[in-house]
């Protein structure tokens, strides 16, 4: 039986690099992306070919940039010939105040963050969709939801708008590919390991279990989705958060 094929952007370490890590251990190929370090892309890329008996596949793309997205398709295409399964999870988050931060940006994280989920599921998702079947799952926040940082207002608007584009493609895409969201809270990721602990401590108590979330935690929530038992949900947001 074929292995099914699952694309998961800004791969090469965090949130990325454990949600790959757990699809290749329920048997899927994994492609491998992000644009800052082949490095890190080629040492998930090895662990997870020396660790499981599936194949990962490394591609260097910036996701946010319409001719690069294109070249992706193409190189995954020519390597698998199929797509079952993308993940939008490439996310930049600049913690600036906002009247110190610049329309370029604010801009540059709605760019990274928006314009990536949408040119990635617009040519991935309609070669799914060609195919009558697959899955989208973006990687939203409970920042687009219902835990605001005026710092990050461009980040929060950048997740918020991430949730309009599931509804979206969703309807678009609809029967064949379902299109789901989740929001995690907080989990600790490199990106929240220089966090004040004043902060920590703070957001720490407003969740019920008392604990950031463990990036694996998160992955088995994208494992559901991306898997055959989940084939009736569609247009959600699911919150991860641990109760917040």
């Amino acid at each position: 039986m074929e292995r099914k094929v699952a694309v998961i952007t800004g791969s090469r370490r965090g949130l990325g690099a454990s949600i790959a890590n757990a699809l290749a251990r329920r048997g899927y190929n994994v492609v491998i992306n992000d644009f800052v370090s082949e490095d890190e892309v080629l040492n998930v890329v090895k662990n997870i070919n020396d660790n499981y008996d599936v194949e990962a596949l490394g591609v260097m793309a910036d996701v946010s940039k319409e001719s690069e997205v294109k070249r992706f398709l193409s190189v995954v295409k020519q390597k698998f010939g199929r797509v079952d399964v993308l993940i939008n999870n490439a996310a930049l988050v600049e913690d600036i105040e906002i009247e110190y931060k610049s329309t370029d940006e604010f801009n540059h994280i709605l760019t990274n963050n928006v314009t990536s989920t949408y040119l990635m599921s617009k040519y991935f998702g309609k070669f799914m969709y060609t195919n009558k079947k697959g899955k989208i799952i973006n990687i939203s926040s409970t920042n687009g939801i219902n835990a605001f940082f005026p710092t990050s207002i461009d980040y929060d608007a950048s997740k918020a708008a991430i949730i309009s584009l599931t509804h979206n493609f969703a309807l678009e895409y609809a029967p064949y590919v379902l299109v789901n969201a989740i929001a995690p809270g907080w989990i600790n990721t490199e990106m929240n390991q220089d966090l004040p602990i004043k902060l920590i401590k703070e957001e720490t108590e407003k969740i019920y279990l008392k604990r950031f979330a463990e990036p694996a935690e998160v992955a088995n929530l994208v494992c559901f989705l991306a898997s055959d038992d989940c084939s009736y949900i569609n247009g959600e947001v699911i919150k991860i958060d641990g109760g917040y």
